[in-house]
């Protein structure tokens, strides 16, 4: 029951734009996705503006099996649940997945600006984040990501 709840709330959200907005709604299936990556992830902005300071928005990322995304830090912190599927994250400049911590369906993890972290799934896996903008991603190794809708930081 408590597991329903956070995810309704997750993916109902609200935009603190402007008062005429409405509440929107998106099931697990029916999410905007607005970029698919050559390796098939997906990325979706629910409501707000990720590059806007002190805008918070709330974003749907698809993460197939066996797909993994390099070190990396984001400028801002993460507040993320998992919706569907296992996500499974270390944190290290380097990619080590035999140190990995695996979060199931129905977890809720927070990723602090800046911590350095890997991520994947060997499953199917859809997260629903929310943070507050500007939103950016730094690579460790200085690399292009592999991952669908993620804005770039040198």
């Amino acid at each position: 029951m408590f597991r329903m709840m956070i995810a309704a709330g997750l993916l109902a959200t609200t935009s603190y734009a402007t008062p005429a907005e409405r509440q929107t709604g998106w099931t697990a299936n029916a999410i905007p996705w607005q970029t698919t990556g050559a390796n098939g992830t997906k990325f979706a902005l629910l409501e707000g503006e990720r590059d806007k300071a002190g805008m918070p928005f709330s974003y749907a990322f698809f993460i197939p099996a066996g797909v993994w995304d390099s070190p990396h830090h984001h400028s801002a912190t993460a507040r993320v649940f998992v919706a569907r599927g296992s996500l499974k994250i270390g944190y290290g400049t380097a990619m080590n997945r035999s140190k990995v911590e695996t979060f199931p369906a129905g977890s809720y993890l927070v990723v602090p600006a800046g911590a350095v972290h890997f991520d994947g799934a060997d499953e199917d896996t859809l997260i629903i984040g929310t943070a507050v903008g500007p939103w950016a991603t730094a690579y460790h190794d200085g690399s292009a990501p592999a991952s669908a809708g993620t804005p770039i930081r040198q």
